[in-house]
């Protein structure tokens, strides 16, 4: 898998999987996208913010459709591959190794979502 490529292919790798799980359990998905939403919305924290920090947080978990989620999401509250670097950091300092292999792929997924956005017209 490309560098540069590696949000949107685990993207397109699980949405036919999550739209089947979606079918099957309707009102759990709807739940979960209602709490997404609420947490995410601006408040004391800037969307933005909750999305690094979400970034970090699927980085310690491991967990690569939640790093390629919240890459995306920062892409689009205009972080900075900067900012990104930095909550990667922090996913480092609170994991260890680990986050040494999760933390490049979620800057790839990132550099991959803000790669798309530049070329859409």
């Amino acid at each position: 898998m490309s560098d540069h490529t590696h949000g949107t292919d685990v993207m397109n790798e699980l949405i036919p999987l999550a739209r089947e799980l979606r079918h099957q359990i309707p009102d759990v998905m709807k739940a979960f996208a209602g709490l997404h939403t609420s947490v995410m919305a601006p408040g004391a924290l800037d969307s933005k913010t909750k999305e690094l920090i979400a970034l970090a947080i699927g980085i310690s978990h491991r967990c690569d459709g939640c790093i390629a989620s919240h890459a995306r999401g920062a892409a689009k509250q205009g972080a900075t591959e900067a900012e990104v670097a930095e909550a990667i950091g922090v996913a480092v300092l609170m994991n260890g190794g680990p986050a040494t292999v999760y933390g490049p792929r979620a800057l790839a997924s990132f550099k991959d979502f803000v790669a798309a956005q530049n070329s859409t017209p």
